[in-house]
């Protein structure tokens, strides 16, 4: 009899032990300003008839899970194929700006747009989530400055200079990765002018997707620290999107900070393969092996899915790297949910947040590094790009 007592008094002990470790996190993540400097929810989402006022069963984002994930201040990409729209980009990134301001205008008391850090800081004391605007790539100013100004009036905090493509004014990282000599790459003088703008108006420079002469220039150019929105460790992920160790080093210089990417392909160089694999166990001889790996994987079954998707380890390991490399206070997160088919397990949505903070508080992080990863140095950063 007295054995029984002990054991379930033992059991109860370790059960609240249990409990209060989650209770922990929950709290903590509550009390955290949490910032996703990158998701692409208005073009996969809002653009194609989603009402993200309600909760979706589809894509990674909409306003409950948002507010389920803890989400303070969201960063919307404005985006756009530079192949089909080689004309008209600025008008379809002001098209976007409109569909956002529709589901805003919808939900008053739930979100709203923030154009500076006062405002995010008035939002997020109401209890509502800050909306913030990011162009992901720099064909939507159609190689305009005053374009650029319009934007930037319209809420926009920030350019991504390209995506997987060159412009006249500025070469991205898909095509110079693919030649060694420097000829032709980087910023052309209105790409400095451009740069120069952004400084004088308080818009950050996002160098996401910039090919690596690019960032340079940058860093010779730029007055105000710069933010990589939504890439990761190329030491750990050899893809030409994650930043090398020289560029780590730079970024840390200038006082820039890189928001860490949760797609598998940027976090496990064998995602691919993996996907591959996966697919031809699924379909055997009747798939169709032409697809791209993104396109095999959406149509796994849901139990290979969660096979492709890397363990939440590898995201921890990129942030403890690029911790170690430039240090605490140059890492946030860009999450590219929506922009994104495969994430980690654990973070298979916006509303699984929590569990990032949970796995940092698991990885021995102090609670005021958490803050600093989870939004803090977001927010830093863009209040010195507004000074």
């Amino acid at each position: 009899m007295g054995k029984d007592v002990l054991t379930f008094g033992i059991i109860i002990l370790l059960s609240g032990i249990g409990m209060t470790k989650a209770q922990e996190y929950k709290s903590l993540h509550r009390e955290l300003k949490v910032v996703d400097g990158h998701n692409d929810v208005i073009v996969n989402s809002i653009l194609k008839g989603k009402d993200i006022s309600n909760r979706l069963d589809v894509n990674h984002t909409d306003i409950p899970r948002l507010k389920e994930g803890g989400v303070d201040v969201q960063v919307f990409a404005v985006w756009s194929d530079d192949k089909k729209w080689k004309t008209g980009a600025f008008q379809h990134a002001n098209d976007q700006i409109d569909a956002l301001e529709k589901v805003l205008a919808k939900n008053p008391e739930r979100i709203q747009l923030a154009k500076n850090s006062a405002e995010i800081d008035q939002i997020t004391k109401q209890g509502k989530i800050a909306a913030v605007i990011g162009i992901e790539g720099g064909n939507m100013i159609e190689s305009s400055i005053a374009n650029l100004e319009v934007l930037y009036n319209r809420g926009a905090r920030y350019l991504t200079l390209t995506w997987n493509y060159d412009l006249p004014w500025v070469t991205s990282a898909a095509i110079e990765s693919k030649t060694k000599s420097n000829e032709g790459k980087g910023l052309s003088a209105l790409g400095k002018d451009i740069i120069r703008k952004m400084n004088a108006l308080g818009m950050m420079v996002d160098l996401s997707h910039a090919g690596e002469k690019t960032f340079y220039d940058v860093m010779e150019t730029t007055t105000k620290p710069v933010l990589v929105s939504h890439s990761n460790a190329y030491h750990l992920t050899p893809h030409f999107r994650n930043l090398k160790d020289a560029q780590l080093v730079a970024l840390k210089k200038n006082g820039g900070v890189v928001g860490v990417n949760f797609y598998s392909g940027f976090l496990d160089k064998n995602y691919e393969k993996r996907v591959k694999k996966l697919y031809r166990k699924q379909f055997g001889n009747k798939g169709d092996y032409t697809l791209s790996a993104s396109s095999q994987y959406e149509e796994l079954t849901k139990e290979y899915k969660h096979e492709a998707d890397v363990p939440m380890s590898h995201l921890l390991d990129h942030i403890d790297y690029l911790v170690k490399k430039i240090g605490i206070d140059h890492v946030a997160i860009g999450s590219d949910y929506d922009g994104i088919e495969s994430a980690p397990q654990g973070l298979e949505d916006v509303s699984k947040l929590p569990n990032l903070t949970k796995s940092l508080l698991n990885r021995g992080y102090k609670k005021e590094d958490i803050a600093k990863i989870m939004g803090l140095n977001f927010l830093r950063i863009l209040k010195e790009n507004e000074n």
